[in-house]
Parts: C-alpha cells; structure tokens; sequence
C-alpha cells in the first residue's frame, strides 16, 4: 500500500467536522499515523485549536481569499491539490449537502472510490478501509473496502459522538495555496431563523406517525412539548405522503439521540428506528399491542394516543406546578 500518509477529516459544519475526529481517532490509532482536520479559509487558529482539543494531532489550514466562504468548485479544487501533494491514506468528509457533492467530485478527481453515508469503519488486518451503510430503505447493510487510496467515505451527521475536549498537543499548518477564481460570486449569506431548538440537539423529542388522523391533532403534541420543554418530529409517511411537514426523522431525514423519546402512533418501521436509535429512553404509544415500536422502547403504553397524551400533560401539569 506504500507509505501511510494519514487519515484527514474535513466538513464546512464545524460540529459535524468534531465528530468525523471520533470516527477517524480509531482508525488512526490502529494504522499508527496522524488525524489531521482540513480548514479552508484565513485565519483559524482559534478553530485549530478548538479541533486539536477534539483529537485532531495536525489541523491543515489552506489559506486563501476565495475560501472564506464554501464554494463547492473552489473548495474541490484546494482539496484536490492538498491531496495530491500530501497522500493522505483516507479522507472522511461530512454527508452534508456541500460535503456529498464535493467527496464524489474529489474522488473522481483522484480517481479514486467513495462509499456515501457511512454509518461504521473500521481498518482491516492489511489496512485497508471497510465501511458499512445501511440501504434499500434500512432493509439491508452493505459492507465495502477499497482498491486504491486515498479512501474517501462521507459519515452523517450524528453517527459518531463527539469526543470530551481536553488540553494536548498538536501542530496547526498553515499552507498558502494558488487558486482560480470561482465562476460564480456569491453575492450574500443570510442564516435563516429559526425559533426552536434543532431537533437534531434536542433533549426531548415528541414524534408522531401515521396513527395520527389530523394536522391539526398535532397540537396535542405542542401542548406536551411546551410542558416538557421538548420538540416535536414525525414520521416520513407524514411529510411524504401527506405532505404534512417538509422533513422526518428517519434513515433518509433527521437523525436524533434524545434523553428522552416518545412515539406516538408510529408502527415502528425499520426507517424511522434507524433515525432514533440511539435515544436514552424510548417511551412507545400505540393502540396495536404488536406493533414493531415496541420492541425498541423502554417503556410501553398500549391505547390510544389521543386519550393517553392529555392524560399525561394533566399529570404533568399537576406534577410540575
């Protein structure tokens, strides 16, 4: 395989960025070599450090103008030509939008291989890369390793937790670096509000599914949400087929690791398991006393939700206040 040059993280999210260092800490440790995070833009040695306090032993900073904000040609370019002058062994890249276009656009370019939204790695005994994703709608796992480096996989946001950050040493690199100039201007970055908490960060999540009969009853989940300070999700069903809501948790929607869960009125398709997981306490409401939900949750209530939800925010108020 030639001489091992290094396992590399990059992502524009820098959370998500944090969390590709815990999937590639393993992976360097049992290739013997250093996990280095790529930063495109200026000046980042405030973000450098931050990095190497989450694992990082190298953080490359390519430094030049027309990175200062993410543009996909500009970004695909700078990564390509840091790789080919650097080698690295494998390349972990956040499944954001951006990140996907930009792994499968890299590894042309390195005419290399790219395994989309990994959800576990690990090296082999000869040190290759073997992924592992989830396809055909959660009903199979399909198992990949490489032929050739560097070894590009892109990795979800939420499949790894991000390790305690803690004082060690590490190098920042700063590399300054020739580029084109994009062919499009970007003209104006405006974040778009948003009132609530992020589902994906939240610490309680209410979530409904099919077995829910109207919008409208929703409400009845907001009530529960305001009590308990929590936020509300849904099934794919719900956005897809009703057209009820514009997102989902679920394998193809938004991953979430709650404290607390509670499904209402969700049969508990291997989809939307997938998307909640990992949640502390699953608490399951559904009148089929067969239902698939059950098998995941922690607590079970077998009835109907809309007698069972009410009940429990007139308990919960009586509790709380």
């Amino acid at each position: 395989m030639g001489e091992k040059k290094g396992v590399w993280a990059f992502s524009e999210n820098m959370e998500l960025l944090k969390e590709l260092l815990a999937c590639g800490s393993p992976l360097a440790a049992k290739l013997d070599t250093e996990l280095s995070a790529v930063l495109l833009g200026g000046d980042m040695k405030e973000k450098a450090n931050e990095l190497i306090k989450h694992g990082a032993d190298r953080v490359l900073i390519v430094d030049n103008p027309n990175l200062r904000a993410f543009h996909i040609e500009t970004c695909l370019a700078a990564l390509t030509k840091l790789a080919k002058e650097k080698n690295p062994q494998i390349i972990l890249i956040g499944a954001t939008k951006n990140g996907k276009d930009l792994a499968s656009r890299l590894a042309t370019r390195l005419q290399t291989g790219c395994t989309p939204d990994c959800s576990q790695l690990f090296v082999d005994e000869e040190g290759w890369l073997t992924t592992k994703r989830i396809v055909f709608s959660g009903n199979a796992i399909v198992t990949a390793s490489y032929l050739k480096t560097p070894q590009i996989a892109t990795i979800p946001s939420r499949t790894f937790e991000k390790l305690e950050p803690h004082e060690r040493t590490g190098n920042a690199e700063k590399i300054s670096m020739s580029l084109e100039e994009p062919k499009v201007k970007i003209m104006k970055i405006e974040k778009m509000e948003a009132t609530d908490v992020k589902i994906e960060d939240a610490k309680i999540v209410i979530c409904g599914g099919r077995g829910v009969e109207k919008k409208e009853d929703f409400s009845f989940f907001k009530e529960l949400a305001r009590t308990l300070q929590g936020q509300i999700g849904n099934t794919r069903p719900l956005a897809e087929d009703r057209k009820w809501f514009s997102s989902w948790v679920g394998l193809s929607g938004k991953k979430i690791k709650p404290a607390l869960y509670i499904g209402c009125g969700i049969s508990g398709m291997i989809q939307h398991v997938a998307g909640m997981r990992d949640s502390q306490v699953v608490v399951a409401i559904n009148k089929d006393p067969e239902a698939a939900i059950f098998e995941v949750a922690d607590y079970i209530l077998v009835g109907d939700l809309y007698e069972i939800l009410p009940a429990i925010v007139q308990e919960l108020k009586k509790t709380l206040n």
